[in-house]
């Protein structure tokens, strides 16, 4: 997985080139670099996103792929081991990797070469140089550098399919609709082909021709041909597609629907653009949004249909929530109008464009806010980690999509798990859990490759996890409080809050007699902070009612944090949905022995001092 932190902030003696590169790689005032001789103007490719994202930290060693998207499409012949490079550590160049292109994404990917392990815990710089030309033989403006940095941990967890376009089980599906997929991380653009992701008829078995395309976490298939009114299609993505690590899928991934007798030829519209239109007093760290009323085509969501005036930055797309997202490169003026603007080349997946361009402006503030950056670093791939004390599951049912850790020395303190790289801890026949990645302990499994002692290197993931771990927890606590809704009282069942930090009134939060809402209200980057002194109980009143957390208005499971002072339960009859990144000082514990209903926790359970315990949970760790 590609782990990362919300704001761009270089190392020192790197950011001023860095930075020169990027804007003058975006053409400077939000505009693409214009060239030309004799009269004749034109266009310079620019580079408008890139994997690993920049200033990403805790980029597992065993990444095997680095991709960068360009604006234009580009001369595959330019692209090489010339003109994009890798060097990590930032002074030692990584040779030998083979540059591949792929003309339907304008993506370029550089595979590094077979065995090769990027330095942990270093600093690494990817660069784009002018030797890369589009196909009318035009080089981008000046070399293009990003940074990263790698963490201790490896990426051994499969990525899966979260989301689809169109959705399984769904009728009068438009017959000139193009076919989406959305990752729980980014993945290799070179297996997303057209054998890993097919279509076809479901009761003929006909298979449909089309192009495949991949862009940030979306997959799209594209049929040559609208398909048959009235009939049932599948979609199919193998385990050929992997992940930056090369991890394939765990598993075939197939989701069907029907037809309708119509194409789709309705304009799609922006319903929803955060900052709000004339909106005063917007943070210079802002980020803008746009919310669209149906799926997109990520393809059409570009830096070219999506600007800000003179603002140089990067656009992604969010298939789930529908709302694209332009990220300044840096900090916004202060005191400033900006003017947004999404084009009429931005389409539907059934290509239809917006009807008219939709343009919108907002103001700065004139005095910045210094807010505590929230950074899980190294524990971000973690989807439980029980501090020094351990962790324990009861059940079989349960399943971690991602990793585990715990800096427990003790073999019984680790009990009732297994991970898919074979190392087993004190499992039972009625209590197993499935870590669809990798366990990290300082001590030893009962069997598989860690069982004849302790690994330093996991033990030292672990242990800068854990450290981590506290460091987020120290700057939650510090995020001041404050947010567009009133204080709530300590019960947060029925309420709909907005984005803020809401601190527990006697010192501990509870979510009884029904669920918590949370509205992004398009804000792609809305966070929520909950800060608790003491407990978090979820679930109630009474042992069979279970409660959940429903995500609205495109928020985000990965934005949402619980600070807990003590111990956190959730749901102890168990059912229900979780979300969040909860960081507790003595303990989480998810359901209860002997239940059979699934807890779900969308996010993360780490403890800093005591264990997590769950039965029968299911945990997945929000994409970055």
């Amino acid at each position: 997985m590609n782990k990362s932190q919300l704001n761009f902030r270089p190392l020192p003696w790197l950011m001023a080139p860095v930075l020169s590169v990027f804007l003058a790689a975006c053409g400077g005032g939000g505009q693409e670099p214009i060239l030309g001789t004799g009269g004749i103007a034109a266009v310079a490719p620019t580079v408008t996103s890139v994997t690993p994202l920049p200033n990403a930290t805790g980029v597992a060693s065993n990444t095997k792929t680095i991709t960068a998207t360009f604006s234009k499409a580009m001369d595959p012949a330019t692209l090489t081991g010339d003109s994009f490079m890798l060097a990590c550590p930032t002074a030692t160049a990584i040779t030998g990797g083979i540059v591949s292109y792929q003309a339907s994404s304008k993506t370029a990917t550089l595979t590094l070469p077979a065995n090769t392990a990027l330095a942990i815990n270093t600093w690494c710089v990817a660069t784009i140089t002018t030797s890369a030309h589009d196909s009318t033989g035009i080089a981008i403006a000046e070399n293009f550098s990003w940074q990263f940095s790698t963490g201790a941990a490896l990426d051994t967890t499969a990525p899966r399919v979260i989301d689809t376009i169109n959705a399984n089980g769904a009728s009068n599906v438009a017959i000139n609709t193009k076919v989406g997929a959305t990752f729980s991380e980014a993945m290799d653009p070179l297996t997303i082909t057209n054998t890993s992701f097919t279509l076809k008829q479901t009761v003929s078995g006909a298979a449909v021709s089309g192009n495949t395309s991949y862009s940030g976490v979306n997959a799209l298939f594209d049929p040559s041909s609208v398909l048959t009114a009235n009939t049932r299609y599948t979609a199919t993505i193998t385990t050929v597609a992997t992940d930056l690590a090369a991890n394939p899928m765990a598993a075939d991934y197939s989701w069907s629907w029907t037809t309708a007798a119509v194409a789709d030829t309705t304009a799609p519209l922006v319903i929803l653009v955060n900052p709000a239109e004339s909106a005063p007093g917007v943070a210079v760290t802002t980020s803008v949004n746009a919310t669209f009323n149906e799926a997109m085509d990520p393809l059409t969501i570009t830096f070219a249909n999506f600007k800000v005036a003179g603002v140089t930055g990067t656009v992604s797309y969010n298939a789930q929530s529908k709302i694209a997202t332009f990220k300044p490169n840096v900090n916004l003026a202060e005191n400033t109008t900006y003017t947004a603007t999404v084009t009429t080349d931005v389409a539907d997946l059934a290509g239809n464009t917006l009807a008219a361009s939709k343009v919108w402006q907002f103001t700065t503030v004139a005095t910045p806010v210094d807010v505590p950056l929230i950074t899980l670093n190294t524990v971000a791939p973690f989807g439980t980690f029980g501090g020094s004390a351990g962790m324990t599951n009861m059940g079989t049912l349960t399943i971690i999509n991602g990793d585990i850790g715990t800096i427990a020395t003790g073999t019984s303190m680790i009990t009732g798990f297994h991970d898919k790289l074979g190392d087993i801890y004190t499992e039972t026949t009625l209590n197993k859990g499935f870590v669809n990645g990798k366990i990290y302990t300082c001590t030893n499994s009962v069997t598989g490759p860690t069982s004849t002692g302790p690994n330093a290197v996991a033990c030292a993931a672990a242990t800068q996890a854990r450290l981590d771990a506290q460091t987020a927890y120290l700057a939650l606590v510090a995020t001041p409080v404050g947010g567009a809704s009133p204080a709530p009282g300590a019960n947060l069942a029925g309420v709909t809050l907005q984005p803020g930090t809401y601190v527990a009134p006697g010192g501990s939060f509870l979510i009884e007699g029904g669920n918590l809402t949370l509205d992004a209200q398009g804000d792609a980057n809305a966070t929520w902070v909950f800060q608790m002194a003491s407990t978090l109980t979820v679930g109630g009143p009474g042992a069979a009612a279970p409660q959940s957390i429903i995500l609205a208005g495109g928020a985000l499971a990965r934005n949402v944090f619980w600070q807990v002072g003590s111990t956190a339960t959730i749901n102890a009859a168990g059912g229900g949905t979780m979300v969040g990144t909860i960081i507790a000082q003595a303990g989480v514990n998810i359901s209860t022995a002997d239940n059979v209903n699934i807890v779900t926790l969308e996010g993360r359970a780490l403890s800093l001092g005591a264990s997590v315990t769950m039965v029968n949970t299911v945990v997945n760790v929000p994409a970055q």
